[in-house]
């Protein structure tokens, strides 16, 4: 019976082990996706030729990986004033500290045109997880992503 338990074991765990999770969880900011409100919790999949957009078990939107056309990367940096206020009426000395830090957000956007089919979307993803977001995206379409701050805009 050890023996069996053993090498139960032995098959199951390397599998679970090295599975590749290509879900990740993000929140949708804006863009042409329908029946999604800003601010809503969504799954992003990636998989080898399709990128999906999914929020709990249904499915938002289908979008071939070749028919992206742009990737799109930039921050939101700000000063945590708010919170420092709020330090400051407990600690003047840890208020002031605070109002020094920075905190960013990280947003993705992609567009794409699949024939007569066209659209996009920006989405806020998490400090841990947006380099290997945009990696999975990168590889996926072949498009390299452009840093939204470093654009120049001309009127």
């Amino acid at each position: 019976m050890k023996s069996l338990l053993a090498l139960f074991l032995c098959l199951v765990v390397p599998t679970t082990a090295f599975a590749a999770d290509n879900s990740y969880k993000v929140t949708y900011d804006g863009g042409s996706v329908q029946n999604v409100k800003s601010g809503t919790n969504v799954q992003l999949i990636v998989d080898s030729t399709i990128i999906r957009i999914a929020h709990g078990k249904d499915e938002l939107v289908n979008i071939p990986a070749a028919s992206i056309t742009e990737i799109t990367y930039g921050q939101d940096v700000h000063r945590r004033i708010g919170t420092a206020i709020g330090l400051a009426i407990i600690s003047l000395g840890v208020g002031a500290l605070m109002a020094f830090s920075k905190s960013k957000k990280h947003f993705v956007g992609l567009t794409w045109a699949d024939g007569d089919k066209k659209g996009g979307f920006a989405m806020q993803c998490d400090k841990n997880e947006y380099r290997g977001i945009l990696a999975a995206l990168e590889g996926v379409t072949g498009k390299k992503a452009v840093d939204s701050d470093a654009m120049t805009v001309k009127n």
